[in-house]
């Protein structure tokens, strides 16, 4: 991206020389002309339009394009704005080369040791000991008379690196295939994502990369800008600038006030449109982009003090403006001393776990090595008595040598390197299946944590229901009316002034479009509450096309947008007399309140009391509500020609209404949620519901899902009725008053996004419980971001969700639908499972292998299994084994168990039972076949054999039977709670099977043909069938450890469990910086080397981070402290030190820009 900085910068100085010429390719602005207004703000930029363009207007025509018609669709047009004004793309960061990939892996510290030590190993074996004293030597060179066999030294050092180079390509490979899904993973979402122009008259949806300038763009409510632009017309918008300015404030944009809008900036509030003035690398997003691409080949260099810095940075973390400022300061300052905590379960457990084993394992090599040592040191010159000749030298350094490489092949056995292998397979074969699933997996780690969820706070549109929403009650002129009435039984004042009142208050994006195929339902586009009413409109045989020409978007006088706050929507006209009309509609209880009159059954005013007010709540809407339907009030209010009102007093102007109507909106459950729900219920996860309806709506709606049972115990309340309960009397939430509220809480009605954000707040910081509840949360408005944000697991729509939403979530659902959910949490359990498994498997591998290498070594001097044979096992447990046991597809039988829970550990009582059991089996064997192996084979003995002597029999044999045992305990692990059928499901899997008959093959190929290499000797027929006989008692061997209850054996540790409680209670401060390893706080560097595989992997899932495109980028530009204040959301993007750099300078940043 460097180049590209280069690049965009020849652009600029291009355009500049164009400048001279009349005008750029015929259009009346030149590209440098557009970047310099797009850097302006507020009454800046409107002199600057004014003085070179009269209006915006004037921009349009010098752009060639028309403010209400848009561009003409046409190819060649497109083609030459992009060619002069750019593309509507920004180039993403190179990819690491293969053989950058293949570097990070050889700077594996057990690597580098094996690498050190073969090498080591063949330059003493080319050397050969001068004149012939090696009797002088003693009987270490005996054996190695042969000529043949002195030369053969060699291959023990070559066959360990070529296994090295197999395991560091093998890696090499993993990482660049996982690095080339997710792009190609981001690429999909991206040109999913669409944005609305109008082209010759038409609103279009394009791909946001298909932008020019000079398109007439359509914002609304919950758009994500992703073009520069000036404002054309715009109703009540309000924007989010914090990703560029940092300020949390929403700025107010207007075409006579502040037009300018952003790229990268979210709409918070009302709509607009607005004429795209500049794309990709000229917008203010490219430009930042453009500075932080050049930044990163520096940043390499960096890296090194940026660890140092960031230490100091996170002592200066400084928040954004919060709505809770108070408790913000305070968290502030815990939040420089404590690190934060894990983002998932697993990695917490996974890497305590792998430090624990790794200092096992260097234990256990270290004493090997010594044991040896000191064994020969007393052996030769004690023992033997013999003096160290000058000559013998290498003969002694060889034999050390011999050992050296004994003790790191115990740790590379050991430390089970696999681990973060098995975890990235797993997660990256789920997210992919999850794609099939409807799951677009956006953080890697959302996915297992979601098999931990305990609880789940769901919205009720769209989640749980069709959103497809229909009227089928309304109460027009004095009548209640079950079905939708015929048009002639209405007075024609009251239908006029509905069709109108619906017709021009709502967005004019909002249609009903004739159905795609025959016999389809009419197809709704924009808000499905309004395209209900739309509908009703329909169905009373009018059309609101008519009405809207008549009105045009541009001739609204003043549009109060909807918003979580006001929950109504209105729009005044002016009238013909000169006075204005003002319609308004909104929550039938919220607006009723403003209303003083109704229409009677001739269309006349009537007083409406507060005493009416109460008998329509209960005779009408109540009734309404108990039905499942959501009640929408339609009202409106005239004012004379003389009495022009105060537009921004809101209270004031809606105020004083006439009720034309009430509609009951009918938004049926999905038909397939009953069921999920019930899943979920039976797998101890609690569904809540959360949503902005009316509480006897939102009651019908739960009930008829089955989040309320008839006789349990539980609360529904509403959004007040909520905060009353949880806060004291100064207004603040406390925690105990929290805790005895949400538990029995199963549906939050009326609820504003603070309350939703609060509940999922207050259940994860809850220690009511045994255990801390892991909480997903599904969200499609803007107003849900910080909900998203906030939960373990955020869900967003992916076809109502707006970008704001998709951008705070971790997994998005592509088809909107609750039963996606269900499958996130089977895909998530099966993951975890699927890494216990394999654990199961390697530890059994690892603890025989180490016993038998330290045993066999301090007995015999010599490890029964060679280095090169260690490698091999190796290859099968971590790299084979990780792919055959990581790739089980879920069963239904997962929903049938409770959560695991965060404290829970990942080696459970019966999978630490089935470790030793199996590992006793398999050392019993090892042992004696060792040592009185060779009587029951009548073969010679390979105890004690000489430096280079060849490879016998006797070892192969035990090399042989232990493979072997391992491929049938492979077949074991297949089952973690002590199941009995271990073949059950097992060719639903075809990796598996392919991978056992696979390495069975190699086994064979190896031990007949491997020779000197791999220390084998050929089998006989006799011989091998022995092998086998002994593997397949690992299956029967299985079977009698899972008769034995695991309830008895009381004396088994469990290991792993995840971080402490103490770690876990300060989960407010995971809101803000980049993530510290508890790990990595205690460890010492040599230690965790290896484990780095597992950080390489959340580093390389972090490509997903570049989803974040808006509120990653153009922090660079930002004040410092917000910087730093969400320095999250450039996660790994790229070590932040450059951000911070050019944050710390504004001044150079800014000037560098302009």
């Amino acid at each position: 991206m460097g180049d590209m900085a280069n690049s965009s910068g020849e652009f600029y100085s291009k355009s500049q020389q164009q400048r001279e010429a009349p005008h750029a390719g015929g259009f009346g602005c030149t590209l440098a002309e557009l970047r310099s207004l797009m850097e302006l703000r507020g009454a800046e930029a409107l002199q600057k339009i004014q003085e070179a363009y009269g209006d915006v207007g004037g921009l349009c025509r010098r752009l060639k394009t028309s403010p209400t018609e848009g561009l003409a669709d046409n190819a060649t047009d497109l083609e030459k704005r992009r060619q002069i004004y750019g593309q509507n793309f920004i180039p993403p960061k190179q990819p690491k080369t293969f053989l950058r990939l293949v570097w990070e892996a050889l700077q594996d510290v057990t690597l580098i040791i094996l690498e050190v030590a073969a090498i080591v190993s063949l330059g003493l074996s080319f050397y050969a000991p001068p004149g012939q004293e090696s009797e002088a030597c003693g009987n270490v060179a005996a054996g190695a008379e042969d000529e043949g066999e002195a030369e053969a030294g060699w291959i023990e050092g070559a066959a360990i690196l070529l296994s090295v180079i197999c395991v560091v390509l093998v890696t090499a490979f993993n990482d660049w295939s996982k690095e080339k899904q997710f792009r190609g993973l981001q690429s999909r979402i991206e040109q999913e994502q669409k944005f609305t122009v109008i082209r010759n008259g038409q609103l279009l949806q394009v791909p946001v990369a298909a932008l020019v300038v000079g398109d007439i763009a359509q914002v609304k409510y919950g758009d994500l800008l992703p073009a520069d632009g000036v404002l054309i017309q715009g109703n009540d918008l309000k924007i989010d600038e914090s990703s560029l300015t940092g300020e949390s404030d929403h700025v107010r944009k207007s075409a006579d006030k502040d037009p300018m809008l952003l790229s990268g900036t979210h709409v918070m509030e009302g709509s607009g449109r607005m004429v795209v003035t500049a794309v990709g690398v000229n917008s203010q997003t490219g430009i930042i982009f453009t500075l932080l691409g050049a930044g990163g080949e520096e940043e390499e260099k960096k890296d090194k003090r940026a660890k140092k810095q960031d230490v100091a940075v996170a002592m200066e973390m400084q928040p954004l403006k919060s709505a809770e400022g108070g408790e913000m300061e305070e968290r502030e300052k815990k939040r420089a001393s404590v690190p934060k905590k894990e983002k998932s379960v697993l990695q917490g457990k996974l890497t305590k776990l792998a430090v624990q084993i790794g200092k096992a394992g260097l234990v256990m090599s270290a004493i090997t090595v010594i044991i040896l040592v000191l064994y020969f040191v007393i052996e030769t010159f004690v023992v033997q008595g013999r003096v160290w000749l000058a000559e013998c030298t290498p003969v002694y350094v060889q034999y050390f040598v011999k050992f050296f490489i004994i003790g790191v092949t115990v740790l590379v056995v050991a430390v089970p390197e696999g681990l973060p292998l098995a975890v990235t397979i797993s997660l990256a074969y789920s997210v992919k299946k999850m794609m099939k699933d409807n799951n677009l997996v956006r953080h890697l780690d959302a996915c297992e944590t979601m098999g931990n969820a305990t609880a789940i706070c769901s919205d009720k549109t769209g989640t749980l229901t069709t959103n497809r929403m229909t009227v089928v009650q309304s109460y027009l002129g004095d009548t209640h009316y079950k079905e939708i009435p015929a048009a002639s039984a209405l007075t024609p004042k009251i239908l006029d002034l509905l069709v109108h009142a619906i017709s021009i208050n709502s967005a004019y994006t909002t249609k009903i479009l004739p159905p795609e195929k025959e016999g389809a339902l009419p197809r709704q586009v924009g808000n499905k509450t309004e395209c209900a009413l739309l509908g009703f409109v329909l169905d009373l045989e009018r059309d609101f096309q008519p009405v809207r020409e008549q009105v045009p978007e541009d001739k609204l006088y003043k549009v109060y947008t909807f918003n979580s706050v006001r929950k109504s929507m209105s729009t005044a006209i002016r009238m013909p007399d000169g006075g204005f009309r003002l319609f308004s509609k909104g929550a039938s209880e919220i607006l009723l309140k403003k209303c003083s009159n109704i229409l009677n059954s001739n269309g006349e005013l009537r007083n409406f009391r507060d005493r009416d007010r109460d008998e329509m709540v209960k005779k009408i809407i109540e009734p309404m509500a108990c039905d499942g339907l959501r009640t929408i009030c339609i009202a409106y209010r005239d004012f004379s020609a003389g009495q022009e009102p105060d537009w921004d007093n809101e209270n004031e102007v809606v105020s004083d209404l006439t009720c034309i109507a009430v509609v009951g909106i009918e938004d049926p459950v999905r038909p397939e949620v009953p069921e999920a729900i019930r899943k979920c219920q039976r797998a101890g996860i609690t569904v809540r519901m959360v949503t902005g309806d009316n509480i006897n709506t939102a009651r019908a709606i739960a009930a008829k899902c089955g989040i309320l049972q008839p006789g349990e115990d539980f609360l529904c309340l509403e959004g007040k009725e909520f905060n009353l309960r949880i806060r004291n009397e100064k207004g603040e939430i406390e925690q105990e008053r929290l805790d005895k509220v949400w538990p029995k809480l199963r549906v939050l009605a009326r609820s504003s996004p603070t309350d939703k954000h609060t509940l999922v707040k207050g259940i994860i910081d809850s220690t009511s419980g045994e255990q801390r509840q892991v909480v997903a949360v599904t969200g499609d408005g803007t107003n849900d971001g910080p909900a998203l944000k906030k939960a373990d697991v955020g869900f967003a729509m992916g076809i109502a969700g707006t970008d704001v939403a998709k951008e705070a979530s971790d997994i998005i659902l592509t088809d909107d639908n609750f039963t996606s959910i269900v499958k996130a949490v089977m895909w998530g359990r099966n993951v975890y499972d699927s890494i216990s498994k394999f654990l199961q498997f390697q530890l059994t591998v690892n603890v025989v292998a180490v016993i038998v290498a330290f045993t066999g070594a301090c007995i015999t001097q010599d490890s029964p299994l060679k280095a090169v044979q260690m490698l091999w096992v190796n290859l099968i447990m971590d790299t084979f084994a990780s792919l055959a046991l990581a790739t089980e597809p879920p069963t239904e039988a997962l929903l049938l168990r409770k959560p695991y829970g965060r404290d829970k550990p990942l080696i459970s009582r019966t999978m630490m039972k089935n470790i030793l059991g199996h590992a006793v089996y398999q050392l019993t064997v090892i042992f004696t076949l060792l040592f009185v192996g060779e009587l029951f084979f009548d073969i010679d003995s390979g105890r004690n054999a000489p430096l280079h002597s060849p490879p016998s029999e006797h070892y192969t044999i035990i090399f042989n039977t232990f493979v072997m045992m391992q491929l049938f305990n492979e077949i074991n692990a297949r089952k973690i709670h002590g199941e009995r059928n271990v073949f059950d499901g097992i060719f639903s899997n075809p990796i598996f099977c392919s991978i056992v008959l696979g390495t069975f093959g190699i086994q064979i190929v190896i031990v007949q043909f491997g020779g000197k290499p791999f220390s084998c000797a050929p089998l006989s027929a006799q011989q091998w069938l022995w092998c086998l006989f002994v593997g397949i008692g690992e299956l029967l061997w299985g079977q009698v450890i899972a008769t034995i209850p695991t309830s008895r054996l009381k004396c088994l540790k469990e290991a792993g469990h995840g971080p402490g409680t103490d770690e876990m209670t300060d989960e407010d401060l995971a809101d803000g910086e980049e993530e510290i390893d508890h790990a990595e706080r205690e460890l010492r560097r040599g230690q965790i080397l290896w484990f780095r595989g597992l950080n390489r992997i959340q580093t390389q899932m972090e490509v997903v981070s570049t989803f974040k495109r808006s509120a990653s980028f153009q922090g660079a530009l930002r004040r410092r402290s917000s910087v730093l204040s969400q320095l999250h959301d450039v996660t790994n993007l790229s070590t932040p030190t450059h951000l911070i750099l050019s944050a710390a300078s504004p001044t150079s940043a800014a000037g560098s820009e302009s």
